[in-house]
């Protein structure tokens, strides 16, 4: 196998759209990839590919390559919006939920039939998330409409940026100008974590334990939930616009530089950042960690998305520099793809096997 190859062309397939892509989630048991595009439409890949590339053990070379067989399915694309899909995100009880800047929210199953679940006309419905616990929520401005074993409605001081449920299921961040709420579904409440500046995304900790915002001030503000301790971390040459811990907790991994940046979050916690992969003169976009290794997938500026782990310098590169700025970037629930988009339209599907890394990292 040519390990020096980008792994897109060894082990991936490729569609271009004729719109950029904003946003690409899986669906929860990993059978499609569903990339939101700026023409108000989603295009599903499906995450199986009969006669794809395979890797498997060669008895003096490791690991060898078994070219595909036959070509990827193509990918089925659905109108859902009069306007852009503003976010994306995957209904455990199966397919997907679209929110646009028509004011429609909507679900679609994984054969494109298509369910209104709310609509605002002459509104926008900028953000939507869903829980493995069967909640659903969507903002609108300052109202928040959350729904599930109950109904509940939120008024925030401030537009809603960004929303998030921890792993339980039951407790939901939302991030906007001032900093979070936090509201549970156990008692139906909301709470309000203050801190100056315009929150823009939110992530929690596996644990549950900590929230944090990536902010429009070039930085990252974090809260220990159970004694409300706040966490400074500045000095961001950009705004941190993606944030993903570790699946052990242990690392926050965020854009913002050159190259990823990595905090840790267990003892001892105020250890300076440290940074991983290549040295790269272009910024990075999107970053998110493996679902159960310890490794970080990287989506720059100048269009390469590689692999690398924390603290280290050596890096996969699953596709070389050159082309439209990486925006979209996610691992399929069992981890054995990666997802990607580019502000060209580009949508990739990279199968990697968890038999690919016993290789040795090259650049």
């Amino acid at each position: 196998m040519n390990a020096t190859a980008p792994l897109v062309d060894l082990l991936g397939a490729r569609w271009v759209a004729q719109a950029p892509v904003l946003e690409v989630v899986w669906n929860a048991n990993s059978d499609y990839a569903a990339f939101a595009l700026g023409d108000g439409t989603l295009a599903f890949a499906a995450g199986r590919w009969e006669g794809g590339p395979q890797l498997k053990p060669h008895a003096t070379r490791g690991i060898e390559l078994i070219h595909p067989q036959a070509p990827p399915p193509p990918v089925a694309r659905f109108a859902v919006h009069d306007g852009v899909c503003l976010s994306l995100a995957s209904d455990p009880a199966g397919g997907f939920l679209s929110a646009g800047d028509d004011g429609r929210l909507v679900h679609l199953d994984i054969d494109g039939n298509s369910n209104l679940l709310a609509a605002l006309p002459g509104n926008w419905i900028d953000a939507v998330a869903a829980s493995r616990s069967g909640w659903r929520a969507y903002a609108s401005g300052r109202r928040v409409c959350i729904s599930g074993k109950q109904s509940h409605e939120l008024s925030l001081p401030a537009p809603a940026g960004c929303l998030a449920f921890d792993t339980t299921g039951e407790r939901l961040a939302i991030a906007h100008q001032g900093g979070v709420t936090i509201w549970s579904a156990a008692t139906g409440a909301s709470r309000l974590l203050a801190w100056p500046g315009f929150h823009r995304v939110v992530a929690w900790s596996p644990d549950g334990r900590y929230v944090v915002t990536g902010m429009q001030e070039n930085a990252l503000h974090g809260w220990r939930l159970p004694d409300g301790d706040d966490i400074e971390m500045a000095d961001y040459p950009l705004q941190p616009r993606a944030l993903s811990f570790s699946a052990d907790g242990h690392l926050l991994v965020t854009s913002g530089g050159e190259r990823p940046v990595c905090w840790r979050f267990d003892p001892p916690r105020g250890a300076p950042p440290q940074h991983c992969g290549g040295t790269s003169k272009s910024p990075v976009t999107c970053v998110v960690c493996h679902p159960t290794l310890t490794m970080i997938a990287v989506g720059y500026h100048d269009g390469a998305v590689l692999l690398c782990q924390p603290g280290g310098t050596d890096v996969l590169f699953v596709k070389g520099r050159g082309g439209a700025p990486v925006v979209a970037l996610a691992w399929s629930p069992d981890g054995g793809r990666l997802a990607f988009g580019t502000e060209s339209g580009e949508m990739a599907l990279v199968y990697l096997p968890h038999a690919l890394f016993r290789i040795e990292n090259t650049r």
